[in-house]
């Protein structure tokens, strides 16, 4: 199984997004164990939270490039760090919909034009110093200057920065150049850490200050990190642990071996084939099924996708659940082409896509393409992708369709290439659906990698933005999900599942549906026994 850090370079530093007269961003990674995504589960059994004691937890991932850098985390070790020692406003919550965070409301005003924040009460730095208005302006314009903008740069596009006033110390004016409906989603992508006035994310301070639950000690990149217990923490009773220690693998194997002999008390990234030995061994396994995904995509610009025959016969190939069963074990989502699985605007009425390999041979006999060859770029860059790849070739086989595998690197799909291959796959962590059609499905995308462009899409997604009634915005997205499963060029056979594994001693260990390990590194939830 391969981490997905490139991936994640490549789809924060793209560059700024100006989509179809309007520009958002967000970024898009469970649910009952082994369950639906609904809701939220405790998964772990070690009786109610305990304070004290050190956890110590062995990640997947790391490098000697690892960062504590607030604004610009990389790999998914500098993810869990980061989020442990900063906070946004908002985040996608553990079961989909937003949630404030730092904010303790972010309101509109009777067209989105003019949002307000105000901020919680009370919340300090790690230096004692109170979070005020003044952080939050600091922290928008320094995201996107324009000499030096920061990933979360592209979430911000809307927001006229020059235009923010402080109302009181705890509430902050955000004026939008238009419409902006959605604008709490896109405080939640994940790259909108607050930093206090001064932070310069070219120079990061050595001794990081933030206002997460857990306080800089000591840090190794590609080794280790030492987190002490932020004793002031505002959320009160958290976190239960002293002090956290979060250490690097590059192996699997060596992670399950680490929690086996009882080194270390959480591991995260597993796959399928590690739930047993994990068992076996009297530790314990957390399958979430996520809403995040690895999706096949086609060039619908470009023959043959251009034919939506051709598109819709790919589709048809699918054989989702064996997918699903012989990747993951049968865990995750089944996936139906359109994503934003969790997000409460999804249109589940739309019927499920399944595999018809002789609707698939008509359609492509209709197109003229019924020898048809083509060539799939495909990598390790997330768990399953290359094995997914795999099996498409073998069902499209049954439709007569001949698919080659390129098989690369992560540096080279996401490399200079992207985002104009011809049919290739993606890695996309859980964000909300007009987020997700920002980053990818409409003209002027930063990863506009399908080209799929439709008139009335578009015109659905602006009337979207600019609809802040929720029920009437949902109605206009059903509508903009019934293209995409028509039309769009993204093959979804599933949402993918996390898989943790930690020891029967450490208690409140959850899952969610945002596609990030242990819920979102929520090690401040945990406790040991």
């Amino acid at each position: 199984m391969t981490a997905p850090e490139p991936s994640l370079r490549r789809r924060e530093f793209l560059g700024a997004l100006g989509v179809g007269g309007a520009a958002i961003a967000g970024s898009g990674l469970v649910a009952a164990c082994g369950s639906s995504s609904s809701g939220t589960t405790t998964a772990s059994s070690a009786g109610g939270p305990k304070r004290g004691g050190t956890l110590n937890a062995g990640l997947s991932g790391g490098s000697s490039s690892d960062s504590l850098n607030a604004l610009t985390p990389v790999q998914s070790t500098d993810f869990a760090r980061t989020m442990c020692l900063f906070e946004p406003l908002t985040v996608f919550g553990p079961t989909g919909p937003v949630e404030n965070v730092l904010a303790s409301e972010v309101t509109p005003n009777k067209d989105a034009t003019t949002w307000t924040i105000r901020l919680r009460s009370g919340i300090t730095w790690h230096n004692g110093k109170p979070l005020t208005a003044d952080d939050i302006i600091y922290t928008l314009q320094v995201i996107t200057n324009p000499k030096n903008p920061m990933p979360g740069a592209t979430a911000l596009t809307l927001v006229d920065v020059k235009g923010l006033k402080k109302l009181d110390s705890l509430t902050v004016s955000v004026p939008c150049s238009r419409p902006f409906s959605v604008l709490p989603q896109a405080l939640a992508a994940w790259y909108l850490n607050v930093v206090p006035v001064g932070y310069d994310p070219k120079h990061p301070p050595q001794h990081p200050v933030g206002t997460g639950p857990f306080k800089y000690k000591s840090f190794s990149p590609g080794v280790q990190s030492v987190f002490p217990r932020n004793e002031n923490y505002w959320r009160s009773g958290l976190p239960y642990i002293d002090s956290l220690v979060i250490t690097d693998y590059s192996d699997e194997t060596a992670q399950v071996n680490a929690l086996i002999s009882g080194s270390v008390d959480v591991i995260d990234l597993l796959s399928a084939a590690s739930i047993a030995p994990v068992q076996s061994a009297g530790k314990k396994t957390v399958v979430s099924n996520t809403s995040a995904f690895t999706p096949i995509y086609m060039d619908r610009s470009k023959a043959p996708f251009n034919d939506v025959r051709v598109s819709q016969a790919m589709r048809l190939c699918c054989n989702r659940p064996q997918m699903m069963n012989e990747i993951f074990g049968g865990h995750g989502n089944l996936g139906n082409d359109i994503y934003a699985l969790a997000s409460p605007d999804y249109d589940h009425s739309i019927p499920q896509r399944h595999q018809d390999i002789e609707q698939a041979k008509s359609l492509l006999k209709q197109a003229g393409q019924e020898h048809l060859t083509v060539t799939l770029t495909t990598a390790p860059i997330a768990q399953g992708t290359v094995e997914m790849a795999t099996l498409f070739a073998q069902d499209a086989s049954l439709a007569g369709v001949t698919v080659n595998l390129d098989k690369t690197t992560p540096a080279v799909e996401f490399g200079p290439g992207y985002p104009n291959f011809l049919f290739a796959q993606d890695y996309v962590i859980y964000t909300g659906y007009i987020m997700q059609v920002a980053f990818t499905n409409v003209p002027g995308a930063p990863y506009y990698e399908t080209h799929f462009h439709d008139p009335k899409y578009v015109s659905l997604y602006n009337e979207a933005l600019s609809t802040v009634d929720d029920t009437k915005r949902y109605e206009i997205e059903h509508e903009m999900m019934q293209i995409d499963w028509q039309s769009g060029g993204q093959i979804i056979p599933y949402f993918y599942p996390t898989i943790d594994g930690y020891s029967p001693k450490v208690g409140g260990v959850r899952t969610s549906v945002t596609g990030w390990p242990l819920a979102g590194f929520d090690f401040k939830s945990m406790w040991i026994s």
